[in-house]
This record gives C-alpha cells, structure tokens and sequence, in this order.
C-alpha cells in the first residue's frame, strides 16, 4: 500500500520540480524543526507524530488528538538564527496545522572594494504554512502543506509557494512506521534578475518502537533516505531515543554523506501536558555549533 503512495509522490515531485542541479536556495527550509527531530538526526519524516509533523510530513497530524502549540528558538551556526511557532487543532474532524517560520541571517558585510566594510545588513526569510491529513485506509494516512515563502536581502524581495505531499503507513509489523514526502516544491518571483529555486527534497523512511516493560523504559530508532532533487549527493538520517517513565529522554543521531556534520544529539523532559527539548548539532571545520530549543504544550 505504501509503494503507491511513494510512487505518486515521486510522479508529482518529478513532475512539477523542474529544478537544475546545484541551484537551489532557500536554505533555511533545510534546517530542522523541533529539537526532538534534530537530536535525533534531523530525522521527522516518520519521528514527528506531534505539530512538528507540519513541517516535515504532513501524514504525521493524522490520528493526533487535541490542540498543541510548538515555540521554537534556533541557534544555528553563522549568524543564522531562527524562530518556529506551530499549532495544531482539529476542525470539521480534520486535523489542521498552521505553521511559522522567520530566519535572519546577521552582519552580512556590503563592500565593494577590499578594506573595511561599507555597512552591515541582515537578510530575512519568511514561511506561513498551512497542513492537513487524512485516512485512506485504517493503515495509510496522507497529508499536504501549502506554504508561503518570502526572503528579503538587503534592497531586493521576492515571494512564492511551495507545498509538500506526504504519506505514512502502519505496517503488519506491530509498532514499525514507514513513510514517504516530498518536500519543498513550488516556486519563487524573481530575486532581482532571477527567481531563487527552492530545496525541494523526497525522504523515505522508517521507525520502529520497543518497550522495555519491566524498566519502565522505550526504545525508538529510525532511519531515513534525504535525497535534494537540485544535487546529485544522497543522506541518510538515523536516530535513536531512550526514554524513562515517559518523562526523561536521552536522543542521539547521526546524518551520514554531508561534508560538515555528523553526529547529532540531545534531551527531553516531559512533564504532564508540557515538553522540553534541547538539541546540539556540532558542524567540522570549525563552523561552530548548532543549539535548539523547543518547548510543547498540549491541550487534551
């Protein structure tokens, strides 16, 4: 059942792309959401079964119960520096997801000529996104994002869409998920004399959870396949979470092919209706170093 849904999404995505190699932008819709999914390997295709499923695989919202309301700060590496907010609600038996996402990228130097910089000024990027999902069968559920995407650097803006397609599947497997999306696909205006061309992407994965009832503990791992359409180069995101009584998480990934990170960890602390996540993402090279936060809370 899952196969088709993986195929249409890859007919669409192919379909409605058009991207060249090595010519995308819009590089903070790369970055991931949650600090749960980041610790875990930036790995939310089939992990993200909260409001977080918004931005990743829409299909996670489905089968969740309750309002939930998601405040993100992330501490990226060169300045980069984001704010995420997302809500998730039921309406009309439809679970619906309203997602934000603003990045600023500080202290970008204007020169001209070498020597000391004429000025400094940030660049900003902006995405409001709208999610929903629904069954196809009691196993297979599917959803889709709309977004609307805006940058803003120095004197030049340009706006657009996007939308993402995803699907997850319940497998006769007890308690291993697999899921397919595929991400990012739209278009922008022209940034001055040339349209900026989205990261559009297709993950395919899978997670698998086990109790260890008589340590009143969990264990959850997953893996992903990440392919960008605009580059030739394949990832592979892997995760693994631990969690004691419900209410103490210990996470750690790794993202396998990319030249500047690797290794990804974290924790969170769950207490009643109210989560905390933390997330660190070490870069090579001396880039520096990733940290996320991101608090949760739920209305039953």
């Amino acid at each position: 059942m899952l196969y088709k849904a993986i195929l249409i999404i890859i007919i669409t995505a192919v379909s409605l792309s058009g991207q060249s190699a090595g010519n995308a932008g819009l590089s903070f819709l790369k970055i991931g959401t949650g600090a749960r999914n980041i610790a875990l390997g930036d790995n939310g295709n089939t992990l993200a079964q909260d409001v977080t499923a918004l931005f990743y695989n829409p299909s996670g919202l489905y089968g969740t119960s309750g309002t939930e309301v998601m405040l993100m700060h992330n501490e990226w590496i060169e300045g980069i520096r984001s704010e995420l907010f997302g809500v998730k609600f039921l309406a009309l038996g439809l679970p619906v997801g309203i997602g934000i996402n603003y990045t600023g990228i500080n202290d970008i130097e204007i020169r001209t000529n070498p020597g000391e910089p004429l000025g400094k000024f940030t660049a900003h990027y902006f995405m409001a996104s709208l999610s929903t999902a629904t069954d196809i069968t009691d196993e297979l559920s599917v959803g889709i994002t709309g977004k609307f995407l805006n940058e803003d650097i120095f004197t030049d803006y340009a706006s657009g869409y996007g939308f993402d397609i995803g699907a997850k599947y319940l497998t006769p497997v007890n308690n291993l998920v697999a899921s397919a999306v595929v991400r990012n696909i739209g278009s922008m205006s022209e940034l001055r004399n040339e349209a900026t061309k989205l990261p559009s992407e297709m993950r395919i994965g899978a997670a698998y959870l086990y109790s260890l009832e008589n340590y009143d503990m969990s264990l959850l791992v997953a893996t992903e396949l990440n392919k960008y359409f605009d580059v030739d180069d394949y990832h592979i995101n892997t995760g693994a979470e631990i969690t004691y009584k419900k209410m103490l998480s210990l996470r750690a990934g790794y993202q396998a092919f990319y030249e500047s990170k690797g290794f990804t960890a974290g924790l969170g602390i769950n207490y009643g209706n109210f989560s905390f996540d933390y997330a660190l993402t070490p870069f090579y090279y001396n880039l520096g170093t990733g940290h996320s936060f991101s608090v949760n809370f739920k209305f039953n």
